[in-house]
């Protein structure tokens, strides 16, 4: 069956020190399953990428993995996913969840999950894509960065419409509301055989 919409998750492979974090990522990937939806990201098995795939798969989403062959080398790959992409690069890593996704989120995260979310964000005010991006602000993990970004629009390196890009939220449920609705797909909760 056709997932009914399909979110590319991006985040951290620790855990973080919050456990909020964790919840966080428990309840966008059980949201995910519940709701018909595809679960895509990096393919990771630990941390909260771990995490929300565990927890889609057990809500009956369809999870897609996608990880470089570097790290797979590594054993960093949940092998449990549904489908699990061996790619050659991070190029290809991002391109392929970017072209399986209807629409981008980014949980807790270090790096990796910085640039992920800067580059689709860049993507989408280029004009490359069209896909809603929000930013789940779990315990106020975001709120430095949100200011900082605030502050490049008051210094005029950025203007509005480009942060209007960006939708953030503190609670996962309307934000994935939101991104699934404004990628102009529905997501109604599934209804239990009987």
């Amino acid at each position: 069956m056709q997932p009914a919409f399909s979110i590319c998750v991006y985040c951290g492979s620790r855990p973080g020190l919050n456990p909020e974090f964790s919840a966080a990522a428990t309840l966008v990937g059980t949201w995910i399953g519940e709701h018909g939806g595809q679960l895509v990201y990096g393919g990771g098995k630990g941390g909260l990428m771990g995490i929300v795939a565990e927890a889609a798969l057990q809500a009956g989403a369809h999870v897609v993995g996608v990880m470089p062959k570097a790290l797979v080398e590594k054993e960093w790959a949940n092998t449990n996913c549904s489908e699990l992409h061996i790619v050659e690069t991070m190029h290809d890593r991002k391109r392929m969840m970017a072209e399986r996704a209807d629409a981008f989120l980014a949980l807790p995260g270090g790096i990796g999950t910085f640039e992920e979310l800067f580059e689709v964000w860049t993507w989408r005010q280029l004009g490359y894509h069209d896909k809603p991006i929000g930013i789940l602000n779990v315990a106020g993990y975001y709120d430095q960065l949100l200011s900082f970004l605030a502050t490049s629009v008051e210094q005029q390196f950025m203007v509005d419409w480009q942060m209007n890009l960006i939708h953030s939220d503190q609670d996962a449920t309307p934000l994935l509301e939101r991104l699934v609705q404004d990628a102009g797909l529905s997501a109604a909760p599934r209804l239990e055989q009987i």
